[in-house]
């Protein structure tokens, strides 16, 4: 009895990461930004922290289907290539081990809010590739399949009761797909902040969604730093305090660094760590201090190996 109390007294402390090795076995064509490389910038960027680290399970289509419907995840199945990889749009491909990449992905998602919601642990971290938060319910988009946030945000209110849920999306690019996949419930806040104008042509300030749970802080090419806490603060902070969420989901995008060669953006990795302490100080006050954040795009390897490194740092202050 002491052992075990001991062992979940451990498991508070840490972090928990979910991931896997079948990330590696995505493997896009040689030049393609989301590559391989990431994934092991992510791993590296563990060394030195306390976390504990879990595999990620496979995400069955009873898990994907509360966003994706089963005909989307048949015509995965069945587009799944045996040798090369095949485009599923300019952006986005399969290769022969995307699929289950992909699937752990999602499952590690549904995984981490598992584990946070039965109070394993009070902070979670996936560090998977691909990434989610382009994906929409019957098509995939910008290097995403699945929707691993939103799918997560569903998981919260259906599986475990919670009443309010928060997303807080900071990559360069606009998380389109959580934000239309989450939209028309009002028990989930989605805020964001990206480029703007820049690809995919949504985020406006103006869209609020319907039921005004949509947050979207569009920044222009070149802000940095102090002019994107100023957004922060003014625009999401207050916002996610009002909503006061039983649980905060973070997709965490390190493309926004001054370095990444997709973005436009000139933050530094600091700015990283402050809007991860904001986020989990929030959290501290309304939410039991329960985090799951997922890790979404970065394209240049140190600026992603230092973000997430950062990332954890601050996620484990509190």
């Amino acid at each position: 009895m002491h052992v075990l109390h001991f062992v979940r007294s451990i498991l508070r402390m840490s972090i928990l990461v979910f991931s896997h090795p079948a990330s590696l076995r995505h493997r896009p064509p040689a030049g393609h930004p989301e590559r391989p490389e990431r994934f092991e910038a992510m791993m590296t960027a563990l060394a030195g922290h306390e976390v504990a680290l879990r595999p990620a399970p496979e995400a069955t289509d009873d898990d994907l289907r509360p966003c994706h419907p089963q005909a989307y995840l048949d015509r995965l199945a069945r587009a799944a290539p045996a040798a090369e990889a095949i485009a599923l749009d300019p952006d986005t491909w399969l290769s022969p081990g995307t699929l289950e990449a992909a699937r752990r992905s999602a499952g590690a998602a549904l995984a981490a809010v598992d584990a946070v919601m039965t109070g394993q642990v009070r902070r979670a971290l996936v560090a998977a590739r691909p990434p989610g938060h382009h994906a929409l319910a019957s098509r995939p988009m910008g290097f995403c399949l699945f929707g691993n946030v939103a799918l997560a945000a569903r998981r919260v209110i259906d599986r475990h009761g919670a009443e309010r849920v928060a997303i807080v999306d900071f990559d360069v690019h606009h998380g389109n797909g959580t934000e239309a996949l989450v939209e028309s419930d009002p028990r989930i806040l989605f805020c964001s902040t990206h480029q703007w104008p820049f690809w995919p042509g949504t985020g406006e300030a103006s869209h609020e969604g319907p039921h005004g749970t949509v947050v979207n802080v569009p920044l222009p090419a070149g802000t940095e730093g102090p002019a994107f806490r100023a957004a922060v603060a003014e625009r999401i902070l207050p916002r996610l305090r009002a909503h006061r969420p039983d649980l905060v989901l973070i997709s965490a995008g390190f493309d926004a660094h001054r370095a990444d060669p997709l973005g436009g953006l000139a933050l530094e990795t600091e700015d990283f760590r402050w809007i991860t302490r904001e986020i989990a100080a929030i959290a501290q006050d309304h939410a039991q201090g329960r985090v799951v954040s997922c890790v979404e795009g970065g394209y240049d390897l140190a600026a992603l190996r230092d973000g997430v490194g950062v990332h954890l740092a601050a996620l484990g202050e509190t």
